[in-house]
């Protein structure tokens, strides 16, 4: 008997004969590709009708590129070779690292996998919302939380290949405090801008800075050329909270998404794929986290991390983040948001301090801070006299 039912399949605990290891067998529900093909078809095709109608709204969103993408991502989980593949390639980047040693994923038997039937090392282990046994083993929710949100926000912003289904039937907390991955039918890619794109938006909301980020969702492709911003600007500022200064309670990544997603709505937004798997990930992940501890968020999570990048990175888009998170308009250093990056940059794991420094300084001595660095000698002197007085 099956011992768990994963989307399209089911998964059944096996022992191989030719060395006893235990393991764990999904196999593919008959005719699935049939079925599944079937539904494509008649969404697509009433996906046509909508492209219709959305023209004669004058609004700039394909229906049937959405279905097509989606169709793509489905028929790639059909395929449990690719599938093992995906599974094999997120062991190597994120898996037993320097950054991620709490992190493991289960062995896969390549020679024993095929398009219908994958097979994996078995991991005894509980699900992170299974309160009574992470109690009873000592297992740290919070710390296993932390590191979900810490190896996901590294997946999507360091390295673009990310597990995008990060619910509560793909995790176990192992008994000695690892964190498994599991299923890897559903993963997604960002490139460098991309994820540099990503980036830099949280930035722009940060700062409030409106103008800035609609022109970057431009720039990105979202926002069609010629349209006029200023009115998106101001809608994006009515609707979202400081994301430096509100409560807790309002930086909840539904809250902020669901506003975002009336903007979009009423203003012609087109987004890509890439960018929808992000807003899908880091919303089943908060809603994970939330189970767990209920005063996470996950934007919250994720400024600690964003300030290492902007401070380490020499990526000339990451540095102009730095440049615009801890600088005014007017060129000034504001103290107290670049104390603030520091001191958050320095839990995440990773970090060098020593790399921030240089970036600092070579920014310092370079042709564009030269006239900060002339402000900083003038506030060394004013500081001088004040105290020699």
């Amino acid at each position: 008997d099956p011992i768990a039912a994963a989307s399209i399949g089911q998964v059944y605990k096996a022992k191989l004969r030719s060395n006893g290891d235990i393991v764990a067998l999904k196999i593919q529900r008959p005719k699935c590709e049939e079925v599944v093909a079937l539904d494509l078809y008649v969404l697509r095709w009433w996906s046509g009708v909508a492209n219709v109608l959305t023209k004669l709204l004058n609004r700039d969103i394909d229906v049937q590129s959405i279905i097509d993408d989606f169709g793509e991502l489905i028929y790639r989980e059909l395929d449990y070779v690719a599938e093992a593949a995906n599974a094999q390639r997120f062991s190597e980047l994120y898996a037993g690292g320097a950054n991620f040693q709490d992190v493991f994923v289960p062995k896969v038997y390549s020679e024993l996998t095929t398009s219908k039937v994958l097979t994996m090392e078995w991991v005894d282990g509980f699900r992170l919302t299974d309160n009574e046994n992470l109690e009873k083993y000592n297992l740290d929710r919070e710390k296993l939380v932390d590191t979900l949100v810490q190896c996901s926000l590294r997946q999507i912003l360091e390295n673009g290949f990310f597990h995008a289904d990060p619910h509560a039937g793909n995790l176990l907390a192992c008994e000695d405090g690892r964190l498994c991955y599991l299923d890897f039918g559903m993963m997604s890619y960002a490139s460098a801008g991309q994820r540099n794109g990503f980036l830099l938006a949280v930035v722009h909301i940060v700062n409030r800075d409106w103008d800035e980020l609609v022109m970057m969702y431009q720039r990105l492709g979202f926002i069609p050329e010629g349209t006029d911003l200023k009115p998106i600007a101001v809608a994006l500022e009515n609707s979202l909270p400081d994301a430096l200064n509100s409560e807790v309670s309002e930086l909840n990544f539904k809250n902020v998404v669901g506003k975002l997603g009336d903007i979009m709505y009423t203003y012609p937004f087109s987004l890509p794929p890439f960018y929808i798997s992000i807003i899908r990930c880091l919303g089943v992940l908060e809603g994970l986290a939330i189970q767990v501890n209920p005063k996470a968020r996950i934007i919250s999570d994720a400024y600690p991390y964003i300030a290492s990048r902007v401070l380490t990175d020499s990526q000339d888009e990451l540095q102009e983040a730095l440049r615009r998170l801890a600088l005014t308009s007017e060129g000034a250093i504001r103290w107290n948001r670049l104390e603030s990056l520091l001191e958050k940059a320095k839990d995440t794991q990773g970090y060098d301090t020593t790399i921030a420094v240089d970036q600092l300084t070579n920014y310092l001595i370079s042709d564009d801070g030269e006239q900060l660095l002339l402000d900083l000698v003038d506030q060394i002197v004013e500081g001088a006299d004040s105290l020699s007085a």
